[in-house]
């Protein structure tokens, strides 16, 4: 890392902001150059671009950085980077609008500003799409220093193992007073200086306090320094909730829920989700109702035209309230005569032909935006189970019930990033994706999840 202004920034994120300096600062010349392209001598020369480039220059980092474009780590991959790239550009395009209502003397011409724009929004894409393909990826890890080498430690060893590109790679475990180690003895680290002087040595981005007993002992006049010289201090379930998008239940205790940032809803957040999930809920009808008719002719083809259309069976939504969820009948009908709630299994044999097309697909999920509309369901949250399986896991998982806080959705963080679940254990594990979302609800969580559900639906991930 390399230290400005006291401050510890990673030499490889050092580069790509100077890099969008010179693209934001130039981009006002660049759109000169193609509004005026070929005449450019006597219009070009008439425009005083100094001004309305330096501040664009300066309200575009403010707002990349504001939007975590320069962080070692950033969590969603591709996707992510661009929606935060588009973000930081309608920030920076309403900041200039503003700027030069105000001051009409700097205005340069909506044709300029248009290409100024465009240029700087193609070539930061273009950047840092060749950034991520050519630079060591080793590079872009979070370097974290493990305090600890008991269970917690183990338990962080193990999930770097596991995860197939990580993105933060533990440089060592420190042993604390207490702990039994369980940690690979070559990864141990011994402390022959003080704390921050062996973080800075070894570019150490991230310290992780994970003793399996705090009351062995901490260095903390240690780790403020380390945290007042700019690294981060987390706790292990800070650090899975950033890594893993999950909140550990095996971990959690009630007053780390208590004092924790997130599981805050306002009436202004409300609104805005409300909002959004009847926009998103009738630009997808509008879009779909072909779909939605051919399925239901297919239906009426394969079972007659006595046989349902539509399935309708009671789930659990916010605040425990039950509603009948509405889907396509993809099972044949007598799918649970016995009267026993069972989930869907792999090859289920229940399923029909069409059904099982629309399960691969997700259009059998696409009755479910009248639920949204109605206002039962909302279009991003966690699934919603039937009374039967809720009420036998609120009695077993802890905090089980917390995820029910928020409206269920059609597509959610947890259908992301947990296979379809058939069990008691699949449920503790989607559980803590769903605390995740319900801690971390955004805007913007909904429209990444938005995005990557996309992905889910054409490649068909997760569905039986």
């Amino acid at each position: 890392m390399v230290r400005v202004f006291r401050h510890y920034i990673s030499r490889v994120y050092l580069v790509i902001f100077l890099l969008d300096c010179v693209i934001f600062f130039s981009a006002f010349y660049m759109g000169a150059v193609l509004r005026f392209f070929p005449d450019l001598e006597g219009n070009y020369a008439a425009i005083d671009l100094t001004n309305p480039s330096a501040i664009f220059c300066a309200f575009m980092l403010a707002s990349t950085t504001g939007m975590g474009l320069y962080q070692r780590v950033q969590q969603g991959g591709e996707a992510a980077m661009l929606l935060r790239v588009l973000v930081s550009f309608v920030f920076g395009t309403l900041l200039m609008g503003v700027v030069f209502y105000a001051f009409p003397t700097i205005f340069v011409g909506r044709g300029v500003f248009g290409y100024a724009l465009l240029s700087a929004l193609v070539l930061t894409v273009c950047s840092r799409t060749l950034f991520l393909k050519f630079v060591d990826r080793q590079e872009l890890r979070r370097r974290v220093l493990v305090l600890g080498s008991g269970n917690n430690a183990h338990i962080i060893q193990e999930f770097e193992k596991k995860e197939s590109n990580p993105t933060f790679r533990v440089i060592g475990f420190v042993p604390m007073g207490g702990d039994i180690c369980r940690v690979e003895p070559h990864r141990l680290c011994t402390l022959e200086m003080p704390l921050n002087e062996f973080a800075i040595a070894h570019d150490i981005d991230e310290i992780v306090v994970a003793p399996d007993d705090r009351r062995g002992g901490l260095a903390v006049d240690e780790i403020l320094d380390c945290k007042m010289s700019g690294m981060d201090v987390v706790d292990l379930l800070h650090f899975f909730e950033r890594e893993a998008g999950l909140i550990r239940v095996d971990c959690l205790h009630p007053s780390w829920l208590v004092f924790s940032d997130g599981f805050r809803y306002s009436g202004f957040q409300q609104f805005t989700k409300r909002a959004f999930d009847i926009l998103a809920s009738l630009v997808l009808l509008a879009v779909s109702w072909p779909i939605m008719l051919l399925t239901a002719l297919a239906i009426v083809v394969e079972s007659g035209w006595r046989a349902p259309i539509f399935y309708s069976q009671v789930r659990v939504g916010k605040n425990w309230r039950l509603f009948k969820v509405i889907k396509f009948r993809s099972m044949r009908v007598d799918a649970e005569q016995d009267g026993r709630a069972r989930w869907a299994t792999q090859n289920d044999d229940r399923i029909t032909r069409v059904g099982r097309f629309i399960r691969k697909t997700r259009i059998d999920e696409l009755p479910q935006l009248f639920n949204v509309l109605k206002g039962e369901m909302s279009f991003v949250g966690p699934r919603p189970e039937r009374p039967e399986f809720v009420e036998k896991f609120a009695e077993t998982i802890p905090y089980y019930s917390e995820r029910h806080r928020v409206k269920p959705g059609i597509t959610g963080w947890a259908q992301l990033c947990y296979p379809y679940g058939s069990s008691y254990q699949d449920a503790i594990e989607k559980l803590q994706y769903d605390l995740y979302y319900v801690k971390n609800y955004s805007l913007f969580l909904d429209f990444l999840i938005m995005l990557q559900t996309i992905e889910v639906v054409i490649l068909g991930k997760g569905a039986r």
